[in-house]
């Protein structure tokens, strides 16, 4: 039995049918001839120490759009331990007919991609759609998927960034997982960048919890002055874990999420997954009105934010430049 936790939200509107003799009699249907036209929708996740910001916007912007609670549609979410879960979800949700699935972020995008070319699949936050395979291009997908290129891979701007915020930055633990596809296309870059800017890689290979407890038990005391994330399945799966870890050494993270630098991470540069779940809400209702998904757009969500938690530099003993902060879209005391 995967462990998984579930909710399940309806929302919706009646539909009236029966209304052939009855109405032809001049007298309203009868109950027991009132039809309700439910839209089923599987939502699913991986990472079960969070929940994608946009899942809440995505709600109730559906409720903004007419869906009413109990009569038109039923949300399916699930938040997954793994890919694989999200494998079984995905065939699941094709057996049980969904008419729709929405895939948040990378490894429920593959597991969708892998289990149905028929039912419409609307993705959120991931990386990079045409490269994965998912889709034709992004002006015309193609096939039964659309959505957002919302979680755009960084590792870049962010090492930039950790620079410019600690100029005492020299050595960066960068985590990855080598069985992650976006792993050899953001390796690459971060290398790159750490190169330019006189930074040391120490990079570590994880998986799981306990080779990151691992990793960070051989790490010498002193060796790194920060930590990155750099692949997709790390940053899903064990972001929290690497926040705890690293302030147990004295060590800020870089993130991707901005909800992450509420839980304790130095700062991150992304989207604002509140305003792609928005969004989102309305590709859903264009397609349950009839629109093929490989018609619509992939729309990329080009509003990044640099989050900046003072208090967690305070905590770390950490100044960060006055000039740096100032370019902060948001600073978090």
């Amino acid at each position: 039995m995967l462990a998984r936790s579930r909710r399940r939200f309806l929302q919706g509107g009646l539909a009236l049918a029966g209304l052939g003799l009855v109405s032809a009699c001049g007298l309203p249907p009868l109950a027991s001839e009132t039809t309700t036209k439910r839209w089923r929708l599987g939502l699913f996740h991986v990472g079960l120490d969070h929940v994608p910001a946009s899942l809440d916007p995505l709600r109730e912007e559906l409720a903004q759009l007419g869906y009413v609670e109990g009569q038109d549609l039923e949300l399916d979410w699930r938040n997954l331990e793994s890919e694989a879960a999200a494998q079984t979800m995905a065939r699941e949700f094709v057996k049980e007919k969904a008419d729709l699935i929405v895939a948040f972020e990378n490894q429920t995008m593959r597991a969708a991609k892998g289990s149905t070319s028929e039912i419409p699949v609307v993705f959120l936050h991931v990386d990079d759609p045409v490269a994965n395979g998912w889709v034709a291009s992004l002006a015309r997908p193609g096939g039964n998927m659309t959505g957002f290129v919302g979680q755009p891979d960084l590792p870049d701007k962010r090492i930039e960034y950790f620079k410019v915020l600690v100029p005492s930055l020299r050595r960066l633990l960068i985590v990855l997982d080598p069985g992650d596809p976006v792993t050899p296309r953001v390796l690459p870059l971060a290398r790159k960048a750490a190169a330019a800017l006189s930074v040391e890689l120490i990079e570590a290979e994880v998986t799981t919890p306990e080779s990151l407890e691992r990793a960070f038990a051989e790490l010498p005391p002193g060796a790194a002055d920060g930590v990155f994330a750099a692949s997709r399945n790390v940053q899903t799966n064990l972001t929290l874990p690497i926040i705890r870890l690293s302030h147990e050494r004295g060590m800020p993270v870089a993130s991707h999420r901005k909800e992450f630098v509420a839980q304790g991470a130095l700062f991150s540069y992304g989207p604002d997954q509140a305003a792609t779940g928005r969004a989102g809400a309305h590709l859903i209702d264009k397609i349950l009105h009839g629109a093929k998904p490989g018609d619509l757009p992939v729309e990329q969500r080009d509003v990044l934010e640099l989050v900046v938690n003072v208090g967690v530099a305070r905590s770390l003993r950490l100044a960060i430049p006055e000039a740096a902060l100032s370019q902060a879209n948001v600073v978090i005391e």
